[in-house]
């Protein structure tokens, strides 16, 4: 039980709530050479909002910006889009740490950011809560306009009146719709959503570039690829394909396997974040031909990925060498609003930060595996 203990879980706290798991300090994490080691960043002490932090990526990056020494104020609503044990598990992680303080909040709720950002007073804010999933948004569309379209509204209006040093904004790669350009640059078009999911977000961008503009907000949108590891959602492919795996299952397989994705592994992600934190957009320093900055607003957009696409049956073979099982492959064919092929250019990542994700595959899906194993003892 090396993941369980090293979070001070067993197997039996997964099926408690928050106030009844008895939590001790946060020891770090199993020493797995997937896993890096979290040490104190250069910047100063400062109070931070996390939306989002009962979710897979709030989750881990307000777990490093509490190590870095910052004050941290997560806000999640509790959603049960998956299974809430595993958010509350997540977030008495969280609040078991020095400096944390946790509000049930649902965004999209009329009142509530102006209320949550007098008690927080944040000096950066990150905003990770949404909805998301495309193959969720097919049968439940409205869930997104409140979610991420509403809620970032109430969020941005309420930064209007009580303006941080640095607004962050959580994307997608589904925002660059059917474009066939790869790799996907920040600067390139993306007015062709291909479902609800992808236009929610995109819709998310162009309000905060409208609000960045006009009452000149820095904001930093940035755009995920494929996250997965530890603690992920259970609704993402990575994840089912390994419980069906473990569980001798079936795994449906879209279009017939030929898909490729930027699989990102979480920890890139969260470094990635953490060092977009400081780079504070300002209207006419650029970095170079591939900056996104606006010309009319403190805004920018950044790809976050890990620059190499990978073929889902590779993926998926990675999946079955950590777990010691082959898959019963159920071939499909293409699901509507989907794409065949993700693949970020990180170059304005790189300009700005000095860094890329680099973790390969197969030691993303090790560590992954090895978590679901202990987590769920499969």
């Amino acid at each position: 039980m090396q993941f369980l203990s090293s979070y001070g879980l067993n197997g039996n706290d997964f099926f408690r709530t928050a106030e009844q798991i008895a939590l001790p300090p946060w020891t770090g994490l199993p020493e797995l050479a997937h896993y890096r080691a979290i040490t104190p960043g250069p910047h100063a002490r400062m109070q931070i909002l996390v939306t989002g932090s009962a979710g897979f990526i709030g989750f881990h990056l307000a777990r490093r910006l509490l190590r870095e020494g910052h004050l941290v104020t997560g806000i999640d609503s509790f959603v049960p889009y998956y299974d809430l044990r595993l958010k509350e598990a997540r977030h008495a992680l969280l609040e078991a740490e020095p400096g944390f303080r946790g509000l049930r909040l649902d965004l999209a709720a009329p009142g509530v950011v102006d209320a949550a950002l007098q008690e927080a007073a944040p000096e950066i804010v990150v905003h990770l809560a949404a909805q998301a999933g495309v193959r969720y948004a097919l049968e439940h569309p409205e869930t997104y306009i409140a979610s991420n379209i509403q809620a970032t509204f109430n969020l941005l209006e309420g930064m209007r009146r009580r303006p941080a040093r640095h607004l962050l904004i959580a994307s997608t790669s589904s925002a660059f719709g059917a474009s066939q350009a790869m790799p996907f640059r920040e600067r390139d078009a993306s007015a062709t959503p291909l479902n609800i999911y992808s236009a929610s977000k995109l819709a998310t961008e162009h309000m905060a570039h409208a609000y960045a503009h006009l009452w000149n907000q820095p904001i930093t949108a940035f755009r995920f690829f494929t996250v997965y590891g530890p603690w992920g959602r259970p609704d993402m492919a990575f994840f089912k394909f390994t419980a069906k795996i473990l569980r001798g299952e079936p795994i449906d397989i879209y279009n017939h396997g030929r898909m490729e994705r930027d699989f990102t592994y979480v920890d890139d992600i969260i470094e990635a974040i953490a060092r977009l934190i400081p780079v504070v957009p300002e209207p006419g320093r650029t970095v170079g031909a591939s900056d996104s900055l606006s010309p009319v607003a403190p805004y920018r957009l950044v790809n976050i990925g890990n620059g190499r696409p990978v073929q889902l049956l590779d993926f998926i073979a990675a999946i079955e060498a950590a777990a010691g099982k082959k898959a019963i492959r159920n071939m499909m064919p293409m699901q509507p609003g989907d794409v065949t092929r993700t693949w970020a250019d990180t170059t304005l990542l790189q300009a700005l930060t000095g860094f890329a994700p680099s973790t390969d595959v197969r030691d993303g899906v090790a560590a992954f595996v090895a978590w679901y194993r202990e987590f769920y003892r499969a």
